[in-house]
């Protein structure tokens, strides 16, 4: 469904819920979660508002929201505060008699938007006729459901930032060569730190439906796919030279979905788990220089008033298409849950194909 489907099936917001103050909108806000109780459930991931990420019942990243979604098997309406795509993982983890909601069908997933299955089904054929029956695909969580189910289907898994490296080593174990969509950084910091060469990964572009290598194919062993984050690719590695000189004694911690030659530099890198539990354990007075998303970070900084924390990129702005999720949006959505307005639904031969990719990365890893 393109953008002007969604809209015209899901219809724009009524203008009344932005005329509402924030006190109206909180206090509404508190009086549906009290009226529905336990039928109620709301995800809220890492990168949301504050003024979302308030009423949330549980925080963290997109899998662990969805599995959280499904264990709450009380719960008739799973509102996830969040993107298209993780509220299509949580649609497919739960049981058929839950509902999830996205509060305004417009956050989408830059990233996950550079890999559409028609283009993976094209470059899936060039490369199987290219390497042959060498290849297992491996997609990033952040995906659409239909490329997990296409990853499912051709014997991958989902992998996630915090397991990347042992998803990684799983397939190389049962095929000579991996596809990693659609996030090329991570994939490629991921088989770096493995001790795969740069000289053995190549880059699929979708746009030209070529593979971008120089030298003898055969010694390809990571097939990268030419997408990224939009926010983690804007950290720098003058970025951090700015910070080195302005602060010597600031440790910088990285997302990896950051460019290799970041990462590189970097003091730590791992997934924003890692990042927030990093900075949790490490000592008053410590100084942290932060390569994530701009809502995290601040809420970070708050959250530690005795550590000297900023963002490695003091020009960051927040995700644009998470912050599309905000108080008027979670208003209409909660007061409409009887309705079909911005309902997230996969298909069940998608759902079923998808979710093979995400069990084998469970049992996995």
């Amino acid at each position: 469904m393109n953008f002007l489907e969604t809209l015209q099936k899901n219809g724009m917001i009524p203008d009344k819920y932005k005329q509402m103050t924030r006190e109206e909108l909180e206090n509404r806000v508190i009086e549906i979660k009290k009226q529905l109780g336990s039928r109620l459930f709301i995800p809220g991931h890492h990168y949301q508002k504050d003024e979302v990420i308030q009423f949330a019942d549980a925080t963290g990243d997109s899998l662990k929201l969805a599995q959280l979604s499904a264990e709450n098997t009380e719960a008739e309406f799973i509102v996830f505060c969040g993107v298209h795509f993780m509220a299509e993982t949580a649609d497919i983890l739960t049981s058929d008699n839950q509902k999830v909601f996205l509060p305004d069908m417009r956050a989408g997933c830059s990233m996950a938007d550079m890999a559409d299955i028609q283009q993976t089904e094209t470059a899936w054929e060039k490369l199987q006729e290219l390497f042959g029956d060498t290849i297992l695909p491996l997609t990033y969580v952040n995906s659409t459901a239909a490329i997990k189910a296409f990853v499912g289907a051709n014997g991958g898994a989902t992998v996630t930032s915090s397991n990347a490296e042992t998803m990684v080593k799983w397939a190389l174990g049962i095929k000579e060569r991996i596809l990693f969509l659609p996030d090329q950084h991570l994939g490629r910091n991921t088989a770096a730190d493995l001790g795969i060469g740069l000289d053995e990964m190549a880059i699929w572009n979708p746009m030209t439906n070529a593979l971008e290598y120089v030298g003898d194919v055969s010694k390809v062993r990571v097939i990268l796919w030419k997408g990224h984050c939009s926010v983690h690719e804007n950290f720098t590695v003058q970025n951090v030279a700015d910070t080195r000189a302005q602060y010597p004694e600031m440790k910088i911690i990285v997302h990896p979905e950051c460019r290799r030659e970041v990462v590189e530099l970097a003091d730590m890198a791992g997934s924003t788990s890692y990042i927030i539990h990093a900075i949790e354990k490490a000592d008053p007075g410590s100084a942290w220089a932060i390569g994530t998303e701009m809502n995290l970070v601040n809420r970070i900084i708050q959250e530690h008033p005795d550590k000297h924390i900023i963002s490695l990129n003091p020009h960051m702005c927040p995700c644009l298409t998470m912050n599309r999720i905000d108080l008027p949006h979670l208003v209409w959505s909660l007061e409409t849950l009887e309705e079909t307005n911005n309902i997230i639904k996969v298909s069940p031969e998608i759902a079923e194909k998808a979710k093979l990719a995400l069990e084998r990365m469970l049992i996995n890893s």
